[in-house]
């Protein structure tokens, strides 16, 4: 009987993994994804993490770039159960004096919020936000760039710190401070050059698509990415470990959505000894220390602004944010760290049960680190929300290292595709003939450490398999 045979083979079902499969599957090819876990997803999943009935995401929680993403606006998730919730403030950032800031949806309401920098806040940001599609579609889907002038428009002003830009065009702390705490999503020292680019493509979607949630929990991204995959022909192996090149069925294309060391153990001799060395010694960013927390009511937020929307960014003003990220970079845990918080059931009731609350956060923490953070982010919390304490029911932290052990790809807890380093970027995008091809015929890689880079939007997958198709399954 003749050896079973797929025209590509995925390894790895997170977001990237299954758009590769949606992709592939939608040009006729026969296709299985692999996933070594039960339940498909791999960083968009969500579970019952406190013990009980309420559900928590487990890694992506806020979805700032779900809605900006070209394979995503392409698919027909709602059609496969995905309802995108949108909350009336897209995120707030609580300062020191109890009052916040608000990132609304409309540029000119957030930027009245801002004290003296009114004008300089909707000069800065307007012109990204009408642009704010094109600008999506460029950057996400860089292979030709289809609009030019917007991303060079972009990267003059993306190409500084975040620290720096804030210096030259901002007096008051308020618009500092926001932007801060959006640049600190890439986990870089908040001088470092291109900081600014992370803040203001953040505050983009915020203001042109949102910061939405998945009702019931982000593991609805990936069933209904799932659920169009198999309308589409495609077929799933749940509990199937790829460990090396023995465990791959026979393929025309081996797609991996794995991280970088993960690749030299799976691709072994296949591949040049130099090229297994260069990514055995991938060098990682920061990871992150998550603690998950169920409540007896609602966060005690000193402003109203926190009330009313899903995702706070805890910090304070821009040099509290950018100390303690200079401390994670230098590998020290900061007294106070910043701190992510979604509070998705306030607008979520499926989340958890009447009367209750799920919160999930975290901070930033040296690659690999065993430290538990979670009274650091405590108080952090309770900085913001003084009572926050009275309100836990149940508390459960997952170290950087307890998240590699969860999850495979996330080597040394890191979320986010390692160091964001934005030359990287432009790099890959410049000179790279194929990002996602390994030397290795008809393999790729289609994890988030290739073009565009980190988040559910599944761009990564999306792109290698259309190369793919332009070489090897033509």
């Amino acid at each position: 009987m003749a050896a079973e045979q797929f025209d590509a083979v995925v390894v790895g079902s997170g977001p990237n993994g299954l758009a590769a499969g949606v992709a592939l599957a939608e040009a006729g090819r026969r296709v299985v994804i692999l996933e070594g876990s039960d339940t498909p997803g791999g960083g968009s999943r969500s579970g019952h993490v406190t013990g009980d009935e309420s559900v928590h995401d487990i890694c992506s929680a806020i979805h700032p770039l779900g809605m900006a993403s070209p394979a995503f606006r392409r698919w027909p998730l709602h059609d496969y159960g995905l309802e995108w919730i949108f909350t009336p403030i897209e995120a707030a950032h609580p300062l020191d004096d109890g009052s916040a800031v608000a990132l609304y949806r409309d540029v000119s309401k957030t930027a009245a919020g801002m004290g003296a920098d009114k004008d300089a806040y909707q000069k800065l940001l307007t012109p990204l936000v009408s642009k704010g599609i094109e600008l999506f579609d460029t950057i996400f889907d860089p292979f030709p760039p289809k609009h030019p002038m917007t991303v060079a428009k972009f990267g003059r002003v993306g190409i500084a710190s975040i620290a720096g830009l804030s210096k030259r065009r901002f007096h008051d702390e308020r618009a500092p401070a926001l932007l801060a705490g959006m640049a600190a999503h890439s986990f870089m020292p908040l001088s470092l050059f291109g900081t600014a680019a992370a803040a203001l493509m953040f505050a983009t979607s915020a203001h042109r698509t949102g910061w939405p949630m998945p009702r019931g929990g982000s593991q609805k991204i990936a069933d209904a990415l799932l659920g169009y995959f198999e309308h589409l022909g495609g077929e799933i192996r749940l509990g199937h470990w790829v460990r090396r090149l023995a465990d791959v069925p026979a393929h025309r294309v081996l797609m991996l959505d794995v991280a970088p060391t993960q690749v030299a153990s799976i691709l072994g001799d296949s591949v040049p000894a130099w090229y297994r060395r260069l990514y055995a010694n991938y060098r990682y960013g920061p990871g992150l220390c998550k603690v998950d927390y169920l409540l007896d009511g609602p966060i005690p937020w000193r402003a109203d602004e926190c009330t009313q929307a899903a995702t706070v960014h805890l910090g304070g003003a821009l040099p509290q944010i950018a100390a303690g990220e200079s401390a994670v970079n230098k590998g020290r845990h900061p007294d106070k760290p910043f701190v992510l918080l979604a509070n998705q059931s306030r607008f979520d009731p499926t989340r958890a049960p009447v009367g209750q609350e799920t919160v999930w956060t975290y901070c930033h923490v040296p690659y690999g680190s065993t430290v538990d953070m979670s009274e650091a982010i405590g108080r952090q919390i309770e900085r913001f929300a003084p009572g926050f304490a009275d309100r836990i029911v149940k508390k459960v932290t997952t170290t950087a290292k307890e998240q590699e052990a969860h999850n495979p790809t996330m080597c040394g807890g890191v979320i986010n595709g390692g160091l964001q380093d934005p030359l990287r970027y432009m790099v890959n995008v410049a000179v790279a003939l194929r990002p996602y091809g390994l030397p290795r015929r008809g393999t790729y890689l289609c994890s988030s450490f290739t073009p565009p880079g980190p988040g559910v939007h599944g761009m990564p997958g999306y792109l290698a398999a259309r190369s793919a198709l332009r070489t090897d399954l033509r």
